[in-house]
């Protein structure tokens, strides 16, 4: 679980192992975001036509670099 978390959430991951937590901690800490963000990044909620058509998980708290790399792969497409 670690490492699928690591694949979409390689800088969260990297900042909180750094800061000394523990892999249990990190993994609690980022899993449920990774999950968020590989559907935004994947595209999953790229034509909405209304912030009432989203899912209720659809939204996590996440950092501002987090929504920059959002937001180009939003740009790309």
């Amino acid at each position: 679980h670690c490492l699928a978390v690591r694949a979409v959430c390689q800088r969260e991951i990297d900042c909180d192992r750094g800061n000394g937590y523990s892999w249990k901690i990190t993994l609690l800490r980022n899993y449920w975001k990774s999950k968020v963000k590989q559907e935004w990044l994947s595209g999953k909620y790229s034509n909405i036509p209304s912030q009432h058509s989203l899912p209720e998980k659809s939204m996590y708290p996440m950092d501002v670099d987090t929504w920059g790399e959002i937001l180009e792969a939003e740009l790309e497409r």
